[in-house]
């Protein structure tokens, strides 16, 4: 059985489209929905810097077009889709739920909405590696921190303010690793409320369609069968928790035998080798990685 999962923010390097570029049809598809964001999706792919790709307004819809343009190049029929944030928008799409003008659209407003947000107070987010889960929480919660990314494999993530996040690496939880990361604020947390309003806004003239494949929500893992409840779930998911370790409970319950993350891969495929064992995985990172996944697809069929 199948799962095709899309990455979230935080995914992409400077370049990571450039060689998908030689494959016939995808940078056609790219400038025409570079039109749609109002940004040159592939000089952002490509010849950008890391400062320029790591603004939340371009590296949202970024990462959605490049994981909808390989999705394409790829031609799967998976059983399960997901996403991690933002890939949540690519996973809809893939589940027909929305169409690919619809989920740009929104990613449009959800980047800026949320860069927005980011600007008013100085936050951030730091990976926790490690340490005993009920420990991690208990110190996330004692320093007024929130669990933004509940990754499962060990992995949580912590957003809030620079001040406490300051403090909560003076003291870190026992046996863990803290690892700050390179992002625009505290995604996924109380910090992010200001940005759910406009995006339900940029939503309220959408018509979703139903799932027509298993599609799994961030909020707690499970299959969502109303393309209704999905688009509301994903406008509250932008300031709360994503609970990644619950999609892939999921997966383990559904049987999932091989998964493939759509490009920039490497991120769901590395929390997959350590939480579900077993599953064959593929991380499209270059076209090279496609002989890769179908043989993926053969075997999972």
């Amino acid at each position: 059985m199948l799962v095709i999962v899309a990455p979230g923010q935080g995914a992409q390097t400077p370049g990571f489209l450039a060689p998908w570029l030689e494959i016939p049809g995808l940078a056609d598809r790219l400038s025409a929905w570079s039109d749609l964001v109002g940004l040159d999706l592939v000089a952002y792919g490509t010849t950008a810097g890391a400062d320029e790709i790591r603004d939340t307004a371009v590296a949202q819809p970024l990462l959605v077009a490049a994981g909808l343009a390989v999705a394409e190049v790829l031609g799967a029929s998976p059983s399960i889709v997901a996403g991690h944030s933002v890939g949540e928008l690519t996973a809809a799409v893939l589940a027909g739920v929305l169409t690919p003008e619809q989920a740009l659209t929104l990613v449009r407003e959800r980047g800026q909405a949320m860069a927005k947000a980011a600007a008013v107070t100085e936050t951030g987010m730091v990976a926790v590696l490690g340490g005993a889960e009920d420990e991690v929480l208990a110190a996330i919660a004692g320093h007024g921190l929130t669990p933004a990314n509940i990754n499962g494999a060990g992995q949580i993530v912590a957003g809030g303010t620079l001040a406490q996040l300051e403090a909560f690496r003076a003291e870190p939880p026992a046996r863990a690793r803290l690892i700050p990361l390179s992002v625009a604020g505290a995604f996924h947390t109380v910090h992010m409320a200001p940005a759910v309003d406009q995006l339900r806004k940029a939503a309220a003239g959408i018509t979703p369609g139903d799932p027509s494949t298993t599609l799994l929500s961030n909020a707690d893992g499970a299959a969502v069968t109303s393309g209704a409840e999905f688009v509301e779930r994903l406008i509250n998911q932008v300031a709360n928790p994503v609970r990644w370790d619950s999609c892939m409970a999921t997966m383990a319950d559904r049987g999932v035998t091989a998964m493939i993350e759509l490009v920039p891969g490497g991120t769901l495929t590395g929390l997959a080798k350590r939480a579900l064992r077993g599953v064959a995985t593929v991380a499209l990172k270059t076209p090279d990685d496609l002989d890769a996944a179908r043989g993926v697809l053969s075997g999972s069929a």
